[in-house]
């Protein structure tokens, strides 16, 4: 749509790029079933008549605003055409997707087999959820601030992999878990 509108204004897209955002942005997007400005905002965007720079207005009044809207026009052309030539596009190369049955089907499924937990080892409260408790302090290491150090600790939890284990302030987890540090 750009190379379009380049071509048709003669090269000079920075003096027209306001007018193709506001037509981009006020243009029908069938996949959400309204304008991307309605979307973000809850209404139409009014007008880009004025967004030049102080002191960069050339024309004024009527002239302003019909020159404006047949750009907007032909850029609405461009849009659509643009548009349509994608749709075009991508309906040549989709076809719908048929399954009979006893069809071998593979998805690909992104997970680690040897994470998962048996749900008897995790124990769940009234309120549907479980405390993490940890188990062991696998590391520490002491973070240098400008005029301070803090020193943290690498905690396994329960329930979790060595991979999964979290740096904590070490303060905290003496404060809270004792018995890890005896």
């Amino acid at each position: 749509m750009l190379r379009a509108c380049v071509l048709d204004f003669k090269g000079i897209l920075d003096d027209h790029l306001p007018l193709i955002e506001f037509t981009y942005n006020n243009s029908f997007h069938a996949i959400i079933q309204m304008a991307p400005f309605k979307a973000l905002y809850g209404r139409r965007c009014r007008s880009p008549i004025g967004w030049f720079e102080v002191g960069e207005a050339e024309l004024i009044g009527l002239d302003l605003v019909h020159q404006a809207m047949k750009k907007v026009k032909i850029i609405k052309e461009r849009l659509k055409t643009t548009q349509s030539r994608q749709k075009s596009y991508s309906d040549v190369r989709r076809r719908d997707l048929e399954f009979k049955e006893d069809d071998w089907v593979f998805f690909k499924v992104v997970g680690d087999p040897s994470a998962i937990m048996p749900i008897e080892t995790i124990e769940v409260n009234e309120e549907l959820s479980y405390e993490e408790i940890p188990i062991a302090i696998l590391d520490r290491q002491v973070r240098k601030l400008r005029s301070k150090e803090i020193a943290f600790v690498k905690v396994l939890w329960r329930n979790q992999q060595v991979e999964e284990a979290t740096w904590e302030a070490e303060e905290d987890m003496k404060k809270n878990y004792p018995h890890l540090f005896e």
